[in-house]
């Protein structure tokens, strides 16, 4: 028997557990051909966004492998089957930021630091200047009792 997805966030987990799915895969193909820089989702609390975030995440994002929790989607019988984790993917979610303003902070530093460690490869050869660029927004990310979120768009975009 299937289980209800209450509370699920993970588009892997929902999949592979033997979760009740909607298919909303074709929300990809949207989002492919509306070609928009920024995309704004905004949908009331216990919607989906979550979720479909990280289904957005599984599919793109280089690092994983997702082909058998796509398949039988309807995105896979479109062109942009072939887009499948071609891509380097950050995905941070902020669902579990919630309490008081330290742990909120804490939380959104946390999933940054995450992103950084999950591609600490792309910081192997950086210049002396980025080297220390990087070394100073690390320490402002792992000073987590400052309840500051100074730094954290700067740790972001330094990806890029």
């Amino acid at each position: 028997m299937k289980k209800i997805p209450t509370g699920i966030k993970s588009f892997r987990k929902l999949r592979e557990e033997n979760y009740y799915f909607v298919d909303k895969t074709r929300m990809i193909k949207d989002f492919l051909e509306r070609g928009s820089e920024v995309t704004l989702v905004t949908r009331p609390r216990k919607f989906g966004k979550t979720i479909n975030m990280s289904m957005l995440s599984e599919f793109f994002d280089i690092t994983k492998d997702s082909k058998e929790i796509f398949k039988g989607t309807k995105i896979m019988d479109t062109p942009y089957a072939s887009e499948l984790n071609q891509y380097p993917t950050i995905f941070i979610s902020f669902a579990d930021a919630k309490r008081d303003k330290a742990s909120i902070v804490s939380t959104i530093k946390d999933q940054v630091l995450k992103e950084w460690d999950r591609y600490v490869y792309v910081f192997d050869d950086l210049s002396k200047y980025e080297q220390n660029k990087h070394d100073f927004l690390e320490s402002r990310l792992m000073n987590y009792s400052n309840g500051n979120l100074e730094g954290i768009v700067d740790s972001i975009s330094f990806f890029f």
